[in-house]
């Protein structure tokens, strides 16, 4: 199967917005022959990721949250702290939630190339 290579740019662009085109674009719904339990997806090149843009208050406020499974193992980090250490993790985490939690997922996030 050939898959199509889409570069976008993400200069002034919000991040849930550009999340949820990229992962439409991964997923493959955007062709006619889209079936779900099929993987039919494009690859997807995102570039100055660094240049994204935040409404609001969600740079200083949102929190991402990860258990470990022990007790007193809840780490949590400001999206500020995250997007400065690696911007492309911010948009990554962002994409991935917004795909499908099945087989699939883990195939569709590999086709994401990051540039920061």
């Amino acid at each position: 199967m050939n898959r199509e290579k889409y570069t976008i740019d993400a200069t002034g662009k919000s991040v849930g917005r550009l999340a949820s085109n990229i992962a439409t674009l991964l997923r493959g719904k955007n062709k006619p022959e889209f079936t779900p339990h099929l993987d039919q997806g494009a690859v997807v090149e995102v570039n100055n990721i660094s240049k994204l843009k935040f409404t609001g208050k969600k740079f200083e406020q949102k929190k991402y949250y990860h258990y470990s499974g022990y007790p007193g193992g809840m780490k949590e980090e400001i999206l500020e702290d995250v997007f400065k250490k690696d911007p492309d993790k911010v948009l990554r985490k962002a994409v991935r939630n917004m795909l499908p939690n099945n087989r699939l997922r883990s195939n569709m996030i590999k086709r994401l190339i990051t540039n920061s």
